[in-house]
């Protein structure tokens, strides 16, 4: 028996063909292609304005593979963590961070992770695939119904930040995030999204010539080359020097300015040197920093820097007009901050 294909893959056009060579009317597949975006259909029986008979037809040629919130966790400061069980039985996490003016998705796009980054639970996990479009797409519906619900307010903010390298998954990516800012989708601003890579040249340029609109993020952690490869092993392939010219790059062709993630561990980049190498960094295009506050994975060699390493930081940015952030991490209490992510059971 042939594998019913999963509707989602097709275009709004190729639902509407299906129709005509099934004798119906082309109008039946925006009824349709709206259920399965805009209204979020899980079923073809939540189709309730498409008569059964259409219904039943579409049920014997295809399947909706819509994810399932398997698992719901709530922080003590409000964070949500989402145990996402795909149509094949693998689980993502995503987590909804609120704040007192908005709330936030923080969304997977691999199931585990190619890379190696050494201070990373999702790095311990191996890379089983690529999540496809509308995978990523439900994560953000679910978290856009849980804002709702538990803050009364629409999902204001998107990050590609959860388990996964987004630029190893690049085509499924954008066409997600393609459907998240379409009118006929969840309508939100590229502006309100942000994709953060760990620093893949080639794809950060081809970024640039796709005139993406949303915002770009590099998880940076270090601006020496021997430091960074040390932490972040695969960026040995990555030196600095070519993660530059291709920020350059996007600089040039979108005028959008970057932001770098960048964690502080005790003994690891927490002295003057390692410092004035990231001011030296920011001095090549407009850009912020977002200092993380680390969240141990284990009791091994990373461990979150002393906060006058931090202050350091902030005063020696700020007197070289370089915006800095401190980012205080959500949801620790329930493996949800940054870098947690590893589908442990609850």
């Amino acid at each position: 028996m042939d594998k019913k294909k999963d509707i989602r893959a097709l275009s709004k056009d190729e639902i509407r063909d299906f129709f005509v060579e099934n004798g119906d009317q082309s109008f039946r597949g925006n009824q349709v292609y709206e259920w399965l975006w805009s209204k979020n259909a899980h079923t073809f029986d939540d189709m309730t304005n498409i008569s059964k008979e259409t219904r039943k037809m579409l049920q014997d040629n295809f399947v909706i593979n819509h994810i399932e919130v398997d698992n719901i966790q709530r922080s003590s400061d409000g964070t949500v963590k989402n145990a996402v069980r795909l149509h094949d039985g693998l689980i993502v996490e995503s987590v909804l961070i609120p704040t007192e003016s908005r709330t936030t998705a923080c969304v997977s796009s691999q199931v585990g992770c190619s890379l190696d980054c050494q201070f990373c639970a999702t790095a311990r996990l191996k890379k089983m695939r690529n999540l496809n479009p509308d995978e990523i797409y439900d994560q953000v519906a679910a978290i856009n119904k849980e804002s709702l619900l538990y803050y009364n307010h629409k999902l204001s903010n998107i990050v590609f930040m959860g388990m996964g390298e987004p630029l190893m998954n690049y085509n499924n990516v954008l066409k997600a995030i393609e459907k998240i800012t379409s009118e006929e989708g969840l309508g939100m601003s590229p502006k309100r999204i942000t994709v953060s890579t760990s620093g893949i040249p080639k794809m950060i340029k081809k970024l640039a010539d796709d005139e993406v609109k949303f915002n770009l993020a590099v998880s940076l952690h270090s601006a020496i080359d021997e430091v960074r490869s040390r932490i972040m092993p695969f960026s040995k392939a990555f030196p600095l020097k070519d993660l530059k010219e291709s920020l350059e790059y996007w600089y040039a062709k979108t005028g959008s300015r970057v932001s770098y993630e960048y964690v502080v561990w005790e003994g690891i980049n927490d002295d003057r040197e390692a410092i004035n190498a990231l001011v030296k960094f920011c001095k090549h295009i407009p850009c912020k920093v977002n200092l993380i506050e680390y969240n141990p994975i284990d009791d091994g060699e990373f461990q979150q820097a002393k906060s006058q390493a931090i202050d350091d930081y902030i005063s020696i940015l700020e007197m070289n007009d370089i915006i800095v952030n401190v980012r205080r991490s959500r949801g620790k209490d329930i493996d949800a901050a940054c870098g947690q992510l590893a589908n442990k059971k609850s």
